[in-house]
């Protein structure tokens, strides 16, 4: 049994309210059972958004902990009268404040994909996450004059989560690179790469992590043995050197770590909007 069941309640998706949740939530040594609840943008929705938490209250004998991100107040009201979990209203606590700050009135617009179809921004990031596809794992040479980074680092370092993250996140055009013993051989950077080196990001990792997440994949070969990990980890890093690439270990970093340091040092304007 986890210590806290955790609802996470809006009338749009729930990223936000989970999101802002999980940062709050990290703080704390404690498990937890974690419900998003999407689109509760009706009344009777609310109703039943509450006896849900009401009757998880009752079986777990302790009152689950509930994010809300409710724009619409006949909703929220019901929420707020009637959930016997603790209620923590974030556009509540920060809207309203900012409203008496600003001189202004929220719009109280539901979720941030509001007439996505129409917004730039939504297509330029259509537009980068099919990019990073194409250019995944060096499938494909064409048109890397488009990218604003391109990722290096051997098989199975991250850079196909980060390519992907920096796309839907950012809108940033990211293509990624394997280093393969081929170019270690070569003592050289793959020759498709060369003309773009101040557009590359070097990713390393711990050769004994490495090992362990190749050994899931292609358990017992010699590609996850710990001598070859160690072997082309070694290489790999010597090159960026060599190369005068910037690079950082993953081996205990998260996505959203990697990717706030590679915009830091390529795209820091990406930082600011």
């Amino acid at each position: 049994m986890p210590n806290r069941t955790v609802f996470f309640i809006s009338d749009g998706t729930g990223i936000t309210a989970e999101t802002f949740g999980n940062a709050i939530l990290a703080q704390f040594e404690m498990k937890a059972r974690h419900v998003r609840l999407p689109f509760t943008d009706t009344v009777d929705k609310a109703h039943q958004v509450v006896r849900q938490v009401n009757h998880t209250a009752e079986v777990e004998g302790i009152r689950p902990i509930v994010f809300t991100t409710l724009v619409n107040m006949e909703v929220l009201k019901v929420i707020q009268d009637d959930c016997k979990g603790m209620l923590l209203d974030m556009f509540g606590t920060f809207v309203h404040p900012l409203e008496n700050e600003l001189g202004l009135k929220s719009n109280h617009r539901i979720g941030r994909f509001s007439d996505a179809s129409k917004s730039q921004e939504y297509h330029d990031r259509i537009e980068a996450i099919n990019f990073s596809l194409a250019h995944d794992d060096g499938q494909s040479n064409r048109d890397l004059a488009s990218a604003e980074v391109i990722l290096v680092g051997v098989s199975r370092s991250g850079k196909t989560p980060t390519s992907l993250y920096l796309a839907m996140q950012y809108g940033l055009k990211a293509a990624n690179y394997p280093l393969i013993p081929e170019d270690f051989d070569r003592q050289q950077l793959p020759p498709a790469l060369v003309p773009y080196r101040k557009k590359i990001f070097g990713l390393t990792i711990q050769p004994e992590r490495l090992s362990k997440i190749r050994n899931e994949r292609r358990p017992g070969s010699r590609y996850a043995s710990l001598e070859n990990c160690q072997m082309e980890v070694s290489e790999a890093e010597a090159m960026m050197r060599r190369a005068g690439i910037r690079w950082l270990s993953t081996t205990t970093k998260s996505i959203e770590e990697i990717s706030t340091t590679i915009l830091q040092e390529i795209r820091p304007d990406r930082l600011v909007y």
